[in-house]
């Protein structure tokens, strides 16, 4: 057995497709879903080498007692996936609190109950790479997906903090960022098409019905190949610890970056300004 891996979501979309290429190299795969039916045939095809593990990530201390139970099975954690997550849709005036509390209790809690269940094994055998599903929408936003946004901003920052935490440990933290896979029937190139949909205000109709003609004009990608890419990725020595799946949202990112530069260079007095200037007193 190559690798040991631990997979939230692994019921479909890309969770499903990472546990295939896993466990059809000859790893071994704790593949968590909600509902373990949906592994059957995991099951049945590859026996022990799976272990399907009834999960739901916002539940702190089932995953810490699923985390523990793949190792009891498999005797190490090689690869922590946190894939588990969902898109919540809906102008920020029309979520509602509960919208928004379950979206950061799956895609922000939900991966952080995940590492620190996983933290203390990985640390004792000295290795081990957390890979943490973002998407494109954990770097730039559009109108409808605040809360998705949000949440996936989230763990940009928080991977990247965890990151320099357990570089020394021999741990190794590489963060995903898809843009459209054909996930589910067909294709699915809008990263927040197969969202929960907020209650629709209809002062947003206007910009909904825009959105909706300018959406899905990129391609989708192969789920089957972004598996292929990850194997590549879990097997190098040195992982980048961001990367970017899919093709067609660079340019975006990019110009998205560079107006970001350009509106903190242009007010840049300001921040002088702000900053102030504790040597002169002041009347």
């Amino acid at each position: 057995m190559n690798k040991v891996w631990f997979v939230t979501g692994s019921s479909r979309g890309l969770g499903r497709n990472f546990v295939e290429a896993a466990l059809s190299r000859g790893d071994g795969v704790a593949a968590t879903a909600r509902n373990t039916e949906s592994l059957d045939e995991l099951v049945a095809a590859y026996g022990e080498a799976v272990l399907p593990v009834a999960l739901d990530v916002t539940d702190r201390a089932a995953v810490f007692a699923g985390v523990k139970r793949a190792v009891e099975h498999f005797g190490r954690l090689d690869v922590i996936v946190n894939n588990a997550g969902y898109a919540q849709v809906g102008a920020v005036e029309e979520l509602t609190e509960q919208d928004l509390r379950d979206q950061m209790e799956t895609n922000l809690f939900g991966a952080v109950w995940v590492v620190q269940a996983a933290l203390p094994y990985l640390r004792e055998q000295g290795s081990g790479h957390i890979i943490q599903l973002s998407s494109a929408a954990g770097l730039i936003a559009m109108p409808l997906g605040g809360a998705y946004h949000a949440s996936k901003w989230a763990v940009e920052g928080l991977n990247e903090a965890l990151a320099g935490e357990v570089a020394g440990f021999g741990i190794k933290v590489t963060v995903i960022e898809p843009g459209g896979f054909a996930t589910r029937s067909g294709k699915n190139p809008d990263p927040l098409a197969n969202g929960h949909m907020a209650e629709p205000d209809p002062a947003y109709d206007g910009l909904r019905r825009h959105l909706a003609q300018v959406a899905g004009k990129q391609p989708a990608g192969d789920p089957a190949a972004a598996a292929r890419t990850l194997l590549k990725i879990v097997d190098s020595d040195a992982p980048p610890q961001r990367v970017l799946f899919g093709q067609g949202f660079y340019p975006m990112i990019q110009q998205a970056y560079a107006d970001r530069l350009k509106t903190w260079a242009d007010g840049l007095d300001l921040s002088a300004e702000a900053h102030g200037n504790l040597d002169q007193p002041t009347h």
